[in-house]
């Protein structure tokens, strides 16, 4: 008010006052002077008191009765000048608040008086305005008398002051009530001690309340007495008054003031007292009235319900209900009960429409109906309030489509008439409607014919009623079609919406504070369980409550919601009203899942999946479940049966989609309407965001978007996604354009769904799982028996699910490949497809997946995800196999370094493959292997590696394709090759691992069982290998026998110094022996038949044309191999202990190899025992010692394994032979195997060969064309097998011995060859060569000599033997042996010592010469007697005078007669370099004599040197032949011979060492030859030179006489030099005699001759001279 108070508002104040008092007085002057007066006193009092005092209002006030006087009187006058005047001055009074209480009562009543003279009414009620609302001096009787004159005001005639009266009379009653607040606020500082109220008999006794408080008191019981109709207690004065309007100030009062009544126990008390028994009892009419029941039938007139005193009771109502609910809880229960009853079929159409709004009003407070459920719904004897609203509510939907409204002239129109009011546009005939393409359709629901249009009415979430703000209505109004509906939709809409979100906000709360408090609780020393103790106990009851009113809330209303609801959904024709009605639901389902109602949360489940599917769509889940007891249950509410509606056909919905169902049997083709698609995306929406609170309503879900997945046309794409693809068969699925573009979005959804599985927590995502699992074993079902595509949907789903939620698969993976194994299973082939699809998919995205923690720490997990793919090894159909393979694959190619405990798992897999499973199955597993033996066996674990030996070696077994079984031999190398390599590590790793099963198997108790037991583990792996390589090596198939045999051996010969000692034992008999017999067996057994090339394009070999030929290829291998390992491996075998059988086995293959009926294996068995016999050093190339400089001795040690300690030993053995040697010196013996025992070992060698020589070289008893002869390679090594044999036994051989060799060696000498073979074999006519055999022979007995020449006394009588059996040789070489038709021809090589036999034996060949069966026999018997001559000679002369050479000389000198001067002819075609070489040989023999008998004349018989010097004679003269021609002749005269003997004779001539008369003999005979010779050759010369006149003489004529020349020469030198004494006169003689024939030749024409001659003739100077004595010529 500072602007009333300021100088300047006071001096206006009294200026206006002033010039108001002079108005008045002026307008009195002549009528009324008592007023003029009083005026003009009034301003001289004004005057004064602003003279006489500071605070002018302050004394205004006091003194206001007299200054207000004036203007009182001016009213007084009833003029209306003078009043209207007198009213703006009291006014500005009172604005001024310058009004004592004495003034206002006298102001009050001169405003009476005016009204009840019915002056200037707006102005009075101005002035009653001003006055009450600028302070509070008014009340008590004086405010009482202001309200009613105002009250008095509003009954006039005058319709403008009627309402302003109106106004004035709300404005006022607002005002008394605001003073009351105002009055609590000043007091409320101040703490009262409150005063008992006592049962307040007395209404009026309100002593308790402060002045402002009484008054509103007084005025509001005023109130409700006079809607009741009662008279005023306080209000004394109203004279008539309406219910509407008291009814409406009532509703005001409580809208605004609610405070006061709650606050103040004496208002609560009028609540409950008066105003409740009011409501209820104007309600009456009401609730009595049915619509259309005649009057006469009740005995009293029933009283027609009202529609303005109805309307504003259920303002009224709400407003209770709103504000006082809490102090009115059994009232309300009433006013609930009856706004549900006026929602009956029976009430006027503008109650329920009222009634309606009224409820919409409630239902957009949750709290309030929170509470409604907390009193009624949830107390034991109470009505169900809260569920009656709902049922109501769902009743009254159901009511307006069954019965058409009627009571209203306007909306009374039955289907199919046209509106007579003409309100509604729309055509009521529903048939039309969807028809007019053009048409835009307002949005409406319809349903059975009946069609009632949706109106907006309302933001969603505020009740705006239209008809409860009817005041100014009389008369009921008209409600337009489709109005009662649309508020009841949005009840419902706005009920759901306010429930869920105020529970699930509560529920949130809870949720929170729960996690706050176990993050709190959670300190390290609490267990987790303690933890949930304490946290929950605190919030336990508050939430019990809290989650007991939800379930209640729930519960109540869930049945009406879901049967309105669906009942919309199916009528609505307007998309945004079927995306409300379908939140609605959504919401609810959700609301229920969170809250775990299961019923309920399935059933509004089943309502959106119903709606999804086209009507009527035979899918059991949605009519087996609990839900499905909805549709056929009907639900009494309020004793009226409600049938649940279900879904009408003729739904006049456009339609988007045509396609098939999912069905056993093909049925016609069902139709999607858009909104099944909506509906669709709602269910989408739902699975997605709601996915937790599913649990088993997944399999509802599931199904049903696996339904409409199918009927779309979605098929599943990589990863499980679904993609549009075209039905397989039946009539294509049709799709208009907009479902089209709706499609990849609908895919999008369903894949992100499952994507957001991965936020489930686990017990909804086993739900989710199971769900799908159930789906899926549908799909399977259906798609038994059948090719028909089969729904993969659940299929596609699971492997989506799986993919996301990869972080903690391991809950999910059992059930989940548990059931994707079975699909692999189907006969179906598709389906099974997809069913490995997705477990191979899960199980790369498993191992690749980066776990936490890692793979490589969690074997447990490893081996879990490779698990399902083991069991697929178990399904036999090869698309799933080949899958299975394609993943192990990728695996490996991926993850292969990482696999660690998995490679059982894995290999499995691969070793699974059978026989029988097709070529591509086996290629690609074989791929697979390949792959780990090339890359991955350093990276697994050593244990596997005996998996990766048997699943390589059952590749070799398969049968399906050659290439695999030979490459997977190949593999085994490979393998091999690695453990080698990696010995040390693997053999560690195996003990480790060993040691770890013993001490488990030892705990229970059980023996450790593994193969090759007691072998260490290293071992072991290597005989897995060897047994493996064993059992491809009798394969049926030839060549892989053959790989496997080459690799076994190859591997036992380079790796086999890596095992243990005592390994060796199962090798040779496990391993080794069992394979020979088996290949034995298998040889002897094989067919003989010719097999036909092979395939057809392969030609096959003859040598293999025979599966016996093939296996025969087989023993030769192995035998061969077994042979090489006995024979390189000894020092390891020998000191095992049962050696000497295993050798007696191995003869007694070799002997039946042997003795077999086929060359190649008895030839191969053979060259086996030859190898058994040439034992090797032990000391492998690799394992050469560094031999230290210093010891450089060799020292041949047989050297056992040496054991290193504990587990680990040397895979080298390379001790430095210094280290050996020190060994010898030490105590301990050398490890060199016993002699004795070796020697028993050799003699069983020998006596096989014997047994094998004598049983093959036998003569067959009969001859015939099948008589099998063994071949000469066989018998020339079994010939050459002796020597190596005879080294080992020569120290016991003995005759018996040597006759058994004999008759050996005899028999395979006469053994003939096979005519086949000859010309192999046979030398051609001229060249005499041996063949193999013989030589072989030859060489034994030439070692056997060798051996009797350097060994003791004992053996020395073995030469005589050793001869026969030459001698007979020789004899064969010109008559053969009897055995056949073989020339055989022979003899080599050996020195023979005894002449005495040898001479006569040679002299056939050698006097044959020419004549001999073949040239090289002569030449070979020349050599051997050259070389015997030389060494036997001397013998022959030491023992000369003994005799017993006697017979010899006289042979000798025949067998050289015979051989230097043969009878035989040379043949005519022999070259002149053959001829040339032929004679060298006979110049040869000429040496020998010079050399080794002539020097020795003297101890050597006379008759003997006589024929030698004859032959030197006939010799040195040439023989001509007369079958040469002249060009040849000179060279075919022997010139070299003939000079050779010339020269021996000269030699002899001048042997000046005459020792003894003998030697002189000889010089003697020697130089009468020759001088004898020189003449003949002379005169010869002579005859020759006279006779060829002018023609040269042959060339070789001159050199003989030009080398005659020579001689003579030297030899008269010789003779000078000689001792007179030495030379015989005869001598002398006859070289005198020479020289007249030497001057004959003067005349020749050749000049060398004469050069000669010159130099022969000049030493003949010598013998002339004068004769002397004949003393010196004397013979002695």
């Amino acid at each position: 008010m500072s602007g009333t108070n300021s100088p300047e508002a006071v001096k206006k104040l009294l200026e206006n006052m002033q010039s108001d008092l002079r108005a008045l007085s002026l307008e009195c002057k002549k009528k009324f002077p008592p007023v003029k007066e009083a005026a003009e006193s009034g301003i001289i009092k004004v005057k004064t008191i602003a003279a006489r005092n500071t605070e002018i209002l302050a004394a205004l006030k006091e003194n206001s009765s007299e200054v207000v006087q004036p203007f009182l009187m001016g009213c007084g006058t009833k003029e209306p000048k003078i009043t209207q005047l007198c009213l703006a001055a009291i006014q500005r009074l009172m604005s001024h608040e310058v009004v004592s209480e004495t003034a206002a009562g006298n102001i009050i009543n001169m405003l009476w008086q005016l009204m009840e003279n019915s002056l200037e009414e707006l102005k009075l009620l101005q002035t009653v305005l001003v006055l009450l609302t600028t302070n509070t001096v008014v009340h008590d009787e004086a405010l009482s008398k202001a309200i009613v004159l105002c009250f008095r005001l509003h009954f006039t005639k005058d319709n403008i002051t009627n309402n302003t009266a109106a106004a004035t009379v709300r404005q006022v009653v607002t005002v008394v009530f605001e003073r009351m607040v105002a009055e609590d606020e000043r007091h409320r500082d101040i703490i009262e001690q409150p005063v008992l109220v006592q049962a307040n008999s007395n209404r009026r006794s309100v002593s308790t309340l402060k002045p402002c408080a009484k008054d509103a008191y007084m005025l509001f019981q005023d109130l409700c007495q006079l809607v009741n109709a009662d008279a005023p207690y306080w209000l004394v004065g109203m004279t008539e008054m309406t219910r509407t309007f008291g009814l409406e100030l009532l509703e005001s009062v409580l809208n605004d003031f609610p405070q006061v009544f709650l606050q103040h126990q004496e208002f609560s008390f009028l609540l409950k007292e008066r105003v409740c028994p009011l409501v209820i009892k104007l309600f009456s009419p009401n609730i009595k009235f049915r619509q259309g029941s005649s009057t006469s039938s009740s005995p009293a007139p029933v009283e027609k319900p009202y529609f303005p005193i109805c309307m504003r009771l259920l303002r009224v109502v709400s407003v209770l209900i709103k504000q006082f609910y809490s102090l009115l809880v059994t009232e309300c229960e009433i006013f609930l009960s009856l706004l549900v009853k006026f929602l009956d079929a029976d009430k006027p159409q503008w109650l329920r429409a009222v009634a309606v709004e009224s409820i919409h009003r409630l239902c957009v407070q949750p709290q309030l109906l929170r509470s409604f459920c907390q009193s009624y719904d949830m107390k034991q004897h109470s009505t169900k309030v809260f569920r009656d609203i709902v049922n109501a509510l769902g009743s009254f939907i159901q009511s307006l489509f069954l019965v058409p409204p009627t009571g209203n002239p306007a909306t009374t129109n039955q289907a199919g008439n046209n509106n007579s009011g003409g309100t509604v546009s729309a055509p009521a005939n529903s048939g039309m409607l969807g028809i007019g393409g053009g048409v835009t359709l307002l949005p409406a629901f319809e349903y059975r014919g009946t069609w009632i249009p949706i109106l907006t009415i309302t933001v969603q979430g505020s009740a705006k009623a239209t008809y409860l703000e009817m005041l100014d209505k009389v008369e009921p109004p008209t409600i337009p079609e489709g109005y009662a509906m649309s508020v009841a939709f949005h009840c419902l809409l706005d009920l759901v919406r306010g429930i869920t979100s105020m529970i699930e906000g509560e529920l949130g709360e809870v949720e929170a504070e729960c996690q706050t408090s176990t993050e709190t609780a959670s300190s390290p020393t609490q267990s987790s369980e303690e933890q949930e103790l304490q946290s929950t106990s605190d919030q336990t009851d508050k939430e019990i409550v809290n989650r007991a009113v939800w379930e209640e809330m729930v519960n109540a209303c869930w049945c009406g919601l879901l049967a309105a609801l669906s009942l919309l959904l199916d009528a609505s024709t307007d998309e945004a009203a079927t995306e409300n009605i379908l939140k609605a639901e959504l919401t609810m389902a959700a609301l229920c899942g969170r809250l775990g109602l299961i019923t309920s949360r399935d059933a509004f489940i089943t309502a959106i999946c119903k709606g999804s599917l086209p009507p009527h769509y035979a899918l059991t889940v949605l009519n087996t479940t609990s839900a499905a007891t909805l549709s056929n249950k009907s639900y009494s509410i309020q004793g009226q049966n409600v049938m649940m509606i279900s879904p009408s056909s003729e739904s006049h919905q456009q339609v988007v989609a045509v396609g098939q169902p999912l069905a056993v049997q093909p049925q016609g083709t069902v139709m999607l309407t858009s909104k099944n698609i909506q509906c669709m995306r709602t269910l989408l929406n739902l699975a997605h965001c709601h996915g937790a609170v599913l649990g088993t309503s997944w399999q509802l879900v599931l199904a049903t978007l696996q339904h409409l997945v199918w009927i779309l046309g979605l098929k599943p794409s990589s990863g499980g996604a679904l993609k549009p693809g075209r039905a397989v068969e039946g009539p294509s699925t049709v799709l208009t354009t907009a479902v089209m573009t709706d499609l990849p979005v609908i895919s999008n959804i369903l894949s992100r769904l499952f994507e957001s599985s991965q936020y489930l927590d686990d017990v909804s995502l086993h739900h989710l799982i199971n769900a799908l699992c159930s789906l899926s074993l549908e799909a399977m079902d259906m798609a038994y028996g059948n090719n028909k595509e089969p729904s993969l949907f659940a299929v596609a789903k699971l492997l989506e699910t799986g993919l996301v939620n990869m972080h903690r698969i391991e809950i999910l993976w059992r059930p989940l490949t548990g059931h994707l194994l079975e699909v692999c299973q189907h006969p179906n082939s598709r389906m099974r497809e997809w069913g490995a699809e997705a477990l191979t998919s899960l199980i790369k995205a498993g191992l690749t997946f980066d776990h936490d923690p890692p793979l490589s720490q969690n074997q447990r997990l490893q081996l879990l995800l490779l698990n399902p793919l083991k069991e697929m090894s178990s399904i036999n159909h090869p698309d799933i196999r080949l899958k299975q393979l394609e993943c192990v694959l990728q695996i490996l190619q991926s993850q292969g370094d990482s696999l660690g405990p998995g490679w059982p798992l894995v290999l499995g897999v691969m070793g699974a493959i059978r026989n029988d499973q097709g070529e591509s199955l086996i290629r690609t597993a074989f791929q697979c292997l390949q792959l780990v033996v090339t890359d991955f066996l350093p990276t697994m674990p050593c244990t596997c590696l005996q998996i990766v030996v048997d699943v390589a070696g059952s590749f070799g077994l398969h049968n399906q394709e050659l290439n695999i079984s030979l490459t997977s031999i190949g593999l085994l190398w490979n393998i091999s090759d690695y453990f080698f390599q990696r010995g040390e590590t693997i053999e560690k790793e195996l003990n480790k691992e060993e040691a770890a099963q013993q001490k488990q198997a030892e705990e229970k108790g059980v023996a450790l069982n593994r193969p090759f037991h007691p072998a260490p583990p290293f071992d072991c792996l290597w005989l897995c290998l060897y047994a493996k390589l064993g059992e491809l090596c009798v394969d049926p198939r030839p060549a892989v026998r053959k790989s496997a045999g080459q690799t076994l051996f190859s591997t036992i010969g380079a790796h086999g110094t890596l095992l243990q000692h005592s390994t060796w034992h199962t090798v040779i008999w496990k391993v080794l022996f069992h394979l020979l017999d088996r290949v034995r067996e298998s040889s002897t057994t094989a067919d003989k038949e010719k097999i036909e090339s092979g395939g057809g394009n392969i030609l096959i070999h003859h040598s293999r044309d025979t599966a016996e030929k093939q296996w025969a290829e087989t023993w030769v291998l192995t035998l061969a191999g077994v042979a090489r390992i006995f024979n390189t491996r000894r020092y390891l075998l020998q000191p095992l202990g049962d050696f000497s059988r295993a050798w007696d086995v191995l003869l007694d293959h070799i002997q039946s190899a042997a003795l077999s009926k086929n060359n190649e294996v008895s030839l191969a068995a053979l060259k086996s025992f030859q190898e058994i016999l040439q034992i090797v050093s032990p000391v492998r190339d690799s394992e050469k010692p560094e031999t230290p400089p210093a010891v450089n001795v060799p020292v041949p040690v047989l050297l056992g394994p040496i054991s290193g300690p504990g587990l680990s030993r040397p895979f080298v053995r390379t001790d430095s032979i210094g280290e050996r040697l020190g060994r010898y010196g030490s105590s301990e013996p050398p490890t060199v195997t016993d002699e004795l025992e070796d020697l028993n070992l050799w003699w069983a060698a020998w006596n096989t060969w014997y047994r094998i020589g004598s049983e093959s070289t036998k003569p067959p008893v009969t001859f015939d064309k099948l008589t099998f002869i063994p071949s000469q390679p066989f018998l020339t090594a079994l010939i050459q097998i002796f020597p190596a044999l005879y080294q080992h036994i020569k120290t016991g051989f003995n005759m018996d011995d040597l006759q058994k060799l004999g008759v050996i060696l005899h028999s395979a000498v006469s053994v003939p060859i096979s005519s086949d073979a000859s010309p192999f074999i046979l030398p051609s006519y001229t060249e005499a060569v041996l063949t193999s055999l013989q030589e072989a022979v030859l060489t034994a007995l030439d070692v056997l000599q060798k051996a009797i020449c350097v060994g003791p006394e004992n053996m020395q009588i073995m030469y005589p033997a050793i001869f026969d059996q030459l001698l007979a040789f020789v004899e064969f070489s010109c008559k053969p042996p009897q055995y056949g038709q073989l020339e055989t021809k022979h003899i080599a090589n050996a020195k023979y010592n005894q002449i005495q036999l040898f001479a006569p034996t040679l002299r056939i060949p050698l006097s044959l010469k020419y004549s001999c069966p073949s040239e090289s026999t002569w030449k070979l018997a020349v050599s051997s007697l050259l070389k015997v001559l030389s060494i036997g000679l001397p013998v022959a002369r030491q023992h000369a005078s003994s005799g017993k050479f006697d017979s010899m000389w006289p042979e000798l000198a025949n067998t050289f007669e015979d051989f230097l001067f043969t009878k035989s002819m040379a043949p005519d075609n022999l070259s002149i370099q053959e001829f040339q070489r032929n004679e060298s040989i006979d110049v040869e023999v000429v040496q020998l004599i010079s050399t080794e008998i002539l020097p020795y004349a003297n101890f050597i018989p006379k008759e003997f040197v006589g024929q030698i010097m004859t032959m030197l004679n006939k010799g040195s003269i040439h023989s001509q032949s007369s079958s040469f021609t002249e060009a040849e002749i000179d060279i075919r005269l022997r010139e070299e011979f003939s000079k050779m003997c010339f020269e021996t004779l000269l030699q002899f001539s001048f042997s000046n060492k005459v020792t003894t008369p003998q030697e002189g003999y000889i010089s003697r005979m020697a130089l009468s030859v020759l001088l004898k010779r020189s003449q003949d050759v002379l005169h010869r010369y002579i005859e020759d030179e006279r006779l060829s006149g002018k023609c040269p003489l042959p060339r070789q004529q001159v050199t003989e006489i030009i080398f005659v020349l020579k001689a003579v020469s030297t030899l008269i030198d010789s003779l000078k030099k000689t001792q007179p004494e030495n030379v015989d006169g005869n001598t002398w003689a006859q070289v005198i005699a020479l020289y007249p024939t030497l001057v004959e030749c003067i005349t020749c024409s050749s000049s060398e001759v004469c050069s000669a001659l010159k130099e022969a003739l000049v030493p003949f100077k010598d013998f002339m001279h004068p004769p002397a004595s004949k003393v010196q010529n004397g013979e002695s």
